[in-house]
C-alpha cells in the first residue's frame, strides 16, 4: 500500500487530482486483487517498488463502451489496474508490459483523462484509444486496448 500511497502523490503533482480519491485505492481493493491472484508487485532487490492488479476478462466496466470501439471485442482479454511505482523506479511500465503480453496478447485498460503520464505510456506502448468507459460510480475513464493477435 506505501507503493500506492507514493503513486498518489506523483499524480498529484503532475496535475491529476481527480483520479484515486476517497481513499482509493483501498486495502480491500488490492486484498480482493491478491485473493484471485491477480495483485502483482515488481521487487528491486527484495524492496517492493511497484504494484498493479492484472486481471481476466470480462470486466464489468468494459461491456460498454462509448465515442469508440474496441478493437477486438470476441477475444478475451487481460486488464491492468492500479498500476503504481516508486517514482526512483525506472522502467516499470515496460516491465509490467511485458509481464503481461507474455500471459496474454489482448490487454485492455483504462485512466483518468487527467493521467497525462498514463496515457504517453500507453501511446508509447502501442494501446490505442478505443472510447470511453464509465466506472461503476459513473466516472469517466478512457479506454485502450493492445491486440498482439490482430
Amino acid at each position: 500500500m506505501d507503493v500506492l500511497e507514493v503513486a498518489k502523490e506523483v499524480m498529484r503533482d503532475a496535475g491529476n487530482k481527480q483520479q484515486w480519491v476517497n481513499g482509493y485505492p483501498t486495502r480491500e481493493a488490492v486484498l480482493a486483487d491478491l485473493e484471485c491472484q491477480g495483485g502483482m508487485v515488481v521487487e528491486d532487490d527484495g524492496v517492493v517498488v511497484a504494484y498493479f492488479a492484472y486481471l481476466p476478462s470480462p470486466e464489468p466496466t468494459y461491456s460498454r463502451i462509448y465515442n469508440g470501439a474496441w478493437i477486438d471485442d470476441s477475444l478475451p482479454y487481460h486488464v491492468v489496474h492500479r498500476i503504481g511505482a516508486l517514482p526512483s523506479a525506472k522502467g516499470i511500465f515496460s516491465s509490467v508490459m511485458d509481464y503481461c503480453f507474455a500471459h496474454d496478447p489482448n490487454m485492455r485498460i483504462d485512466t483518468h483523462r487527467d493521467n497525462k503520464i498514463m496515457q504517453h505510456l500507453l501511446e508509447k506502448h502501442g494501446f490505442a484509444y478505443c472510447g470511453i468507459i464509465y466506472l461503476a460510480n459513473g466516472d469517466e475513464r478512457l479506454a485502450f486496448q493492445k491486440c498482439l493477435a490482430q
